[in-house]
Order: structure tokens, then C-alpha cells, then sequence
């Protein structure tokens, strides 16, 4: 159901992709429950509703997706649905960076070279940017190079 939710998304049809991503978070299936809150997130034929979105990131993340772990994470980073929470957004990047998320492990890697809510240390942000560029991540790869010199 949620790979025919995610062609769904591809072919922009989003009425499709909002009623199966909804059968997909109701069957536990993490990445509906991200998909679905990307679409309360952005009001893509929804109302937009911040924390809804954050509600359905939570379910995502609570089943391990590691895309709902940094979803979620970005939002408390940014502000978005309650309120901004940069050590809660820490916590949410470590998760899905476990969960094998590159850009949770680049924004980890971030927030230890620049100590935004964690001690500052250079090894820990060397080892995140490492992990990310061994996860295919570009910019994982290029701040693993910078740092390195």
C-alpha cells in the first residue's frame, strides 16, 4: 500500500496518496504516517496543521522510521507545531542517524562541530559526516572532507 502511495506522490496525485498514506499510518506502516504528515505539514490538500504533522511524525518515528525520527527532529529544530526544541531536535537526529538517516547524521554532525545543543566535539561530528557519506550522502561526504583537512 505505501509503495502505491509513493507513486501516488510521484504523479502529484495527491488525493490518492492521502488516502492510502492514511491506510498505511492506520496499519503502523511508518512512512505513511510521514507521508501523511508531510501533506498536514505543507497543506497539500489538507488544511495545514502543524501539529498534526508533528502528531504523525511521532507515530513514524515511535515505529522506527528513521524519516519520521528527522522529520520530526527538523521540526522541533525550526519551530514548527509546538514549540522549538534544539535538544529535543538532537535527541530525534541521534535516532534516525541510528536508524541509518544520512541527513540526521549530517545534522548530528552539525550540531557537534557547532556545539548547538551538544558539547562541542570534532571526532563525534567527523564520525557523523562519515557515517552520512558511507549512507550516499553528498554533503555527508563533503563535510567529512572539510572538517578532515
Amino acid at each position: 500500500m505505501f509503495k502505491e502511495a509513493e507513486k501516488a506522490y510521484e504523479k502529484s496525485d495527491f488525493q490518492k496518496v492521502l488516502k492510502l498514506s492514511k491506510k498505511a499510518c492506520k496499519l503502523n506502516h511508518g512512512g505513511g504516517c510521514v507521508m501523511l504528515g508531510w501533506m498536514y505539514a505543507f497543506g497539500w490538500v489538507v488544511e495545514q496543521d502543524s501539529i498534526k504533522a508533528v502528531q504523525l511524525s511521532q507515530k513514524a518515528c515511535d515505529l522506527d522510521s528513521g524519516t519520521g525520527c528527522y522529520a520530526l527532529g527538523a521540526m522541533y529544530h525550526h519551530g514548527q507545531g509546538d514549540r522549538k526544541d534544539i535538544f529535543k531536535a538532537v535527541e530525534l537526529y541521534q535516532k534516525a542517524c541510528d536508524l541509518n538517516h544520512a541527513l540526521s547524521c549530517v545534522n548530528l554532525g552539525i550540531a557537534y562541530a557547532n556545539a548547538t545543543g551538544v558539547r562541542k566535539d570534532l571526532d563525534k561530528a567527523l564520525e557523523l559526516f562519515g557515517k552520512a557519506c558511507d549512507l550516499k550522502s553528498k554533503l555527508g561526504c563533503k563535510n567529512y572532507a572539510k572538517l578532515k583537512k
